[in-house]
């Protein structure tokens, strides 16, 4: 309040001279919500009205101001108490909140002069901008999703503080991976102030792929005459089915990439990458082991030729 001027406290709130703390505290939060700035852009006599408001509230919330007031009227601001020099703080930084909730719970706690359930201190000058008196909101929690979830994308409900919330997890998330939803945290009671929720996300192994970057890996069994001779092959993705194509000749071991089938992610997709693994059968048929025998007798090359001339000493 300037100094030389003087305005009716109890009728800027709409309240009977007699209001308790709770009736101003109600008023208060009505009016400040109707004539808050941002409620109000750009019109000057609604945050006129609010910073008289806030003037209003911060001297009848005060015990001892509101005393003063009573006992003095217009002159109460002559009749401060020692070291104090009875001035009215009406200036406000409004973009420095997230939303008007926050706003008008930070003003209760710094007019009010009481100490709330959640342990912040509410005293008259409290600097809303001190970090270090901020209580952490903020919860964690753990999520175990499946290997195709992770690929494709999923979404789950969550129970958080008797809430139900729904989490919608995003195609390609990895393991180890944290997800952040905003204002879904611990809740400060008397304030409305509330954290963010974090969830770490687990992804369950694979029987078969294996997640390496953007590029998913397997092995992919194959037999002896596919590697020599060639062979077009039909194989199983995270998409579906595609077609592998087996050059002539391959060894066992060697690996094939399909180009944009592996591990999705914002900059497109991995590959997927097979590496090849001959399986010989545990039992032959007649047919296969007499074609074997014709293959060893007209066989020209010796396995173990270059072998023997290191292996001598």
């Amino acid at each position: 309040m300037a100094a030389s001027g003087y305005r009716d406290y109890f009728k800027v709130l709409g309240i009977e001279r007699n209001a308790n703390s709770e009736t101003i505290k109600r008023a208060f939060r009505q009016l400040a919500r109707k004539y808050h700035p941002d409620v109000n852009p750009g019109n000057s006599q609604a945050e006129a009205r609010f910073k008289e408001i806030n003037e209003a509230y911060e001297v009848l919330s005060d015990p001892e101001k509101r005393s003063r007031y009573e006992q003095f009227g217009q002159y109460w601001n002559q009749a401060s108490a020692p070291g104090s020099n009875g001035s009215v703080h009406t200036e406000f930084d409004f973009g420095g909140y997230g939303n008007f909730d926050d706003f008008v719970n930070d003003l209760l706690g710094r007019f009010g002069g009481t100490r709330g359930a959640s342990g912040f201190p509410g005293s008259q000058g409290f600097p809303r901008n001190d970090k270090r008196n901020m209580l952490n909101l903020d919860a964690e929690t753990t999520v175990q999703i499946t290997f195709a979830e992770a690929f494709h994308g999923t979404q789950r409900t969550l129970s958080v503080n008797e809430e139900r919330v729904q989490v919608r997890i995003p195609k390609g998330i990895k393991p180890g991976a944290r997800l952040r939803l905003k204002g879904k945290g611990n809740l400060q009671p008397g304030t409305g102030r509330r954290g963010d929720l974090y969830l770490n996300l687990l992804v369950q192994s694979h029987a078969i792929w294996k997640l390496e970057g953007d590029k998913l890996l397997a092995e992919l069994p194959v037999s002896f005459d596919e590697l020599a001779l060639g062979a077009l092959i039909t194989v199983l993705t995270p998409d579906g089915e595609a077609q592998l194509n087996i050059p002539p000749g391959t060894l066992p071991g060697k690996s094939l990439r399909l180009k944009g089938k592996g591990w999705p992610s914002e900059e497109g997709r991995g590959d997927l990458i097979f590496s090849l693994n001959m399986i010989l059968p545990d039992h032959w048929s007649n047919e296969e082991l007499s074609l074997l025998r014709q293959l060893q007798q007209i066989r020209c090359n010796d396995p173990r030729k270059s072998w023997l001339k290191s292996a001598s000493l």
